[in-house]
């Protein structure tokens, strides 16, 4: 793509240079009749200025053009911190909702860091449940993500439980957002993976809609109709195979589940990659804030404004989406007072040790790549 554009560019600088000789020689021509030997000398040392100048001026353009064909990255950095930043920092504090613990956490600058990503159905006066909870370890060094699903329904000790009424002590993992709001989720999720999390981000699905109508639509990998029949579970179709997808249609994507649990998480972690580079476009770098103000009061997470914008300018200078590494916690459904997913207690100890690795700075590529499937 990029050869071609240079191609055009020297086609045109081609025809401009023909045009501007044919348009020279014909006023030469016409003025050489006319002009006595002292006339046509000041006419030619006028025609060497201009040409001069126009040299100077189509050089200059060349040169600037060529540097920002070899700094364009750097220049929508430039231009994200001048002109998209300010609004940015503005409504990202108005998200910014910190933990109890967070005074104690410092990450370090292209340091690895996990991130707890919540999808909530919450309404105006209740938490909701997490619908969707995704641990997930960022290397910003090596452009590389860790996506850990955990099923919804996995059977699990709820952290600080105890302290609410009616709440059980075990029970669902989502069960803990419910109680206590991102704080028991998070504490619930260290809890079951014996690792931290530095940050956690949640979104109300009211959100995710507009969110993905702002950008555009997004497009998915739907090959066949997607369509909840049992009359218990929420209604919700989508046909296979369109180019783009809407807000309501990715929402839709994301929450059918009467296949298994396992495509229904690995949908979530599609749809997450699919905004990812959706979002990574220059067309919708100027949306941003717009995009931000949308989620509003649909969006909250303890990470500080500033940390959030220097993650923005890595996605700049990186020019691509992360390479996504991704599993889901395994297990097996069980019936019990209810249906309960009872994770296998092998994976959730290999989960931990895969983990370490990818929070370990010092660790390899290769050492990375042996941990799960890379996408």
């Amino acid at each position: 793509m990029e050869k071609k554009a240079v191609a055009i560019f020297l086609k045109y600088m081609k025809l401009f240079h023909q045009e501007r000789y044919a348009l020279k020689m014909k006023n030469s021509n016409e003025g050489k009749s006319s002009l006595s030997r002292t006339g046509r000398k000041k006419t030619r040392r006028k025609h060497k200025k201009r040409t001069n100048r126009w040299s100077f001026i189509l050089g200059l353009v060349i040169i600037l053009g060529l540097l920002s064909f070899l700094f364009r990255k750097e220049l929508m950095v430039l231009g994200f911190n001048m002109f998209l930043a300010p609004s940015v920092e503005k409504t990202l504090k108005h998200s910014y909702v910190p933990l109890k613990e967070d005074g104690q956490q410092k990450v370090e600058n292209q340091s690895p860091f996990s991130l707890l990503l919540l999808g909530t159905d919450q309404r105006k006066n209740e938490n909701g449940l997490s619908d969707s909870i995704i641990y997930t370890v960022i290397r910003p060094k090596d452009n590389k993500a860790l996506f850990i699903s955990i099923p919804r329904d996995s059977y699990t000790e709820i952290i600080g439980a105890e302290k609410i009424k009616g709440a059980r002590k075990n029970t669902k993992i989502n069960a803990a957002y419910s109680y206590g709001g991102p704080q028991m989720a998070v504490d619930t999720v260290e809890n079951l993976l014996n690792e931290p999390v530095n940050y956690y981000a949640t979104i109300n699905f009211n959100g995710l809609v507009e969110v993905v109508d702002a950008v555009g639509g997004v497009e998915l990998p739907v090959t066949k109709l997607l369509e909840n029949k049992n009359p218990l579970h929420e209604k919700l179709r989508v046909e296979p195979n369109k180019p783009i997808y809407s807000g309501k249609e990715a929402l839709m994507y994301v929450r059918y589940r009467e296949d298994s649990d396992f495509n229904r998480t690995e949908r979530q972690r599609i749809f997450l990659k699919a905004m990812l580079e959706r979002m990574r476009k220059l067309n919708n770098l100027a949306n941003i804030p717009k995009i931000i103000e949308m989620a509003g009061e649909n969006f909250k997470t303890n990470m500080k404004p500033e940390f959030v914008l220097a993650l923005a300018q890595q996605a700049i200078l990186e020019g691509s989406s992360p390479a996504i590494t991704s599993h889901m916690l395994q297990g097996e459904g069980r019936n019990t007072d209810q249906w309960y997913y009872i994770l296998d207690e092998d994976d959730v100890k290999h989960t931990h040790d895969v983990i370490e690795q990818w929070l370990d700075p010092e660790a390899t590529e290769s050492e990375l790549a042996a941990t799960f499937n890379v996408e």
